[in-house]
């Protein structure tokens, strides 16, 4: 996945200590933990734009990862600080794309980034378009 050149808007920060559960043997932040921080992410962006994920749901779209990637730059260890940045950077007629930026608590020096492609799909699994009132709650770009 390409990373935008600018962060996208709108965005939320999400604010995340590392605990010692989600590091590794050698008290780094193991690299799978980083999908559940992006996830912590993208609920807290839906949340901030006034709907919960089981709202979305209950309304009938569901939204499973079709691809997810992460960019490792410098190890996150127990008891950092991060910050999680996530937008949205790509909106296609049935999917979108969210990516997420992890940095240091100064927000200045960039820890990791990452992406997941959402499948947009009713509640029997069918490819849907992403109706006007998800664009208009996650502030598509007109």
């Amino acid at each position: 996945m390409d990373f935008p050149k600018v962060f996208p808007q709108p965005d939320a920060w999400l604010t995340h200590r590392v605990s010692y559960g989600e590091t590794d043997a050698m008290g780094v932040l193991y690299y799978a933990e980083y999908l559940h921080i992006f996830e912590r992410s993208r609920g807290l962006f839906i949340r901030e734009r006034g709907m919960s994920y089981s709202e979305v749901e209950e309304r009938g779209i569901l939204l499973p990862v079709r691809e997810a990637w992460c960019r490792y730059r410098v190890p996150s260890r127990y008891d950092d600080e991060i910050h999680v940045h996530c937008g949205i950077s790509v909106w296609n007629r049935a999917s979108v794309r969210f990516v997420y930026e992890i940095k240091d608590p100064a927000r200045t020096r960039l820890l990791a980034q990452g992406g997941t492609e959402h499948a947009c799909v009713n509640k029997q699994g069918r490819p849907v378009a992403v109706p006007d009132w998800l664009k208009t709650l996650f502030g598509q770009p007109s």
